[in-house]
């Protein structure tokens, strides 16, 4: 490490608990690769999550299903607050998913081993319904595919603070990823009408479920009863709804973002033509609220749509670059382990510090795996 210092510190969160962290002083800048690791020496033994009160109560006002956020400060990076819900005996977690405003992925993700379709009664399931605003320009539509998520940032009226409106989505499979960049609306039509491209045609054909070249508005349209055009080349990319809810949140689309029904319902009337859509892929999210830096990861995709493995050399230059105007003690550990687990909820793991306490140095970290994924 260049022109910086790195001393271990017993950080106490709340009284009680105690758990270590790293220090980085504000002086550092660069890394040599592979000493950015602490020694395991403690565990965790409490998750930090801080609730604001303001923003829980203007969370509950506007319930789970409407998710829609005040920001009541501009650079706000953290919305919504955790949650978490008990099964009744006729649920599947794709019905909790959808009362929560959630996607198949996210339910998913967030409890590894529960039987999607019998998760059995009295069972507590973990809702992600708290997530780091992406770290974009917040105009229009911003959709993050690793996220499964679009957010739409509605121009505030004068005298208002500003909003953001965010929804589980559908995304384009592998074969048939969603394009990365900036576009923007260009038509918009309820009751659409389906025109499948020569590639689907030609696909169902060889699936042996043969597709007739207009699909009209109806129960058999998968476009569902509103649909937004983007402006890439070809306009064959839509915003739309479907008749199948159940897929929503998987990435299972011919390169569309497809929303609920009572979601694209909703955001259909407040989208304005022209209005800018930006998607990217950002699979790490990380915000600061107050003295706290949160992490959010997801499943990382390639430009191609294709799953990676997590990259953890660019974890590493993102704290670093978070971390890099306050002196900080980073939990590394913990990072690393949110980057692997993927399960897309906030989770804090660094903290500023005003000196550098119960200084002790540590020794030599063990080395990344190869290739540093």
């Amino acid at each position: 490490m260049v022109g910086s210092r790195r001393v271990g510190v017993s950080c106490v969160l709340y009284p009680g608990v105690v758990s270590l962290f790293e220090f980085h002083s504000s002086r550092e800048r660069e890394s040599d690769g592979g000493a950015l690791y602490a020694r395991p020496r403690r565990k965790i033994v409490k998750r930090v999550t801080l609730l604001a009160g303001a923003a829980w109560l203007a969370f509950a006002a506007v319930g789970v299903e409407a998710a829609t956020y005040v920001l009541n400060d501009p650079a706000q990076t953290l919305i919504g607050v955790p949650a978490s819900e008990v099964t009744q005996q006729e649920d599947t977690l794709l019905d909790v998913a959808r009362r929560n405003g959630l996607g198949y992925e996210e339910i998913a993700r967030a409890n590894p081993g529960v039987d999607m379709w019998l998760p059995g009664a009295g069972r507590q399931l973990v809702l992600p319904t708290q997530r780091i605003i992406p770290d974009v320009e917040r105009t229009g539509i911003v959709v993050n595919l690793p996220e499964h998520r679009l957010y739409f940032f509605p121009k505030a009226k004068r005298g208002q603070p500003p909003t953001v409106i965010t929804y589980a989505i559908s995304i384009g499979r592998m074969d048939w990823s969603t394009p990365l960049g900036v576009t923007q609306i260009v038509a918009k039509n309820r009751n659409p009408i389906w025109y499948p491209t020569k590639s689907v045609l030609a696909e169902h054909a060889a699936n042996g479920d043969p597709l007739p070249r207009i699909v009209p508005p109806g129960p058999d349209n998968p476009l569902g009863a509103y649909a937004m055009r983007l402006g890439i080349p070809g306009g064959a990319y839509l915003i739309h709804g479907t008749n199948k809810p159940a897929g929503v949140g998987m990435q299972n689309t011919h390169g569309c973002m497809r929303l609920y029904p009572e979601d694209i319902e909703a955001l259909f009337p407040l989208v304005p033509l022209r209005t800018q859509v930006r998607i990217i892929n950002e699979p790490v999210k990380l915000g600061w609220v107050g003295g706290e830096l949160y992490m959010e990861a997801h499943r990382p995709l390639d430009r191609m749509g294709d799953p990676q493995e997590p990259d953890l050399k660019v974890l590493e230059g993102m704290l670093l670059k978070a971390a890099a105007d306050r002196p900080v003690a980073i939990n590394w550990d913990l990072a690393r382990k949110t980057l692997q687990d993927a399960q897309g909820i906030p989770t804090v793991v660094a903290l500023e510090v005003e000196s550098e306490m119960d200084v002790e140095q540590p020794q030599a970290p063990p080395a990344a795996s190869p290739g540093g994924r």
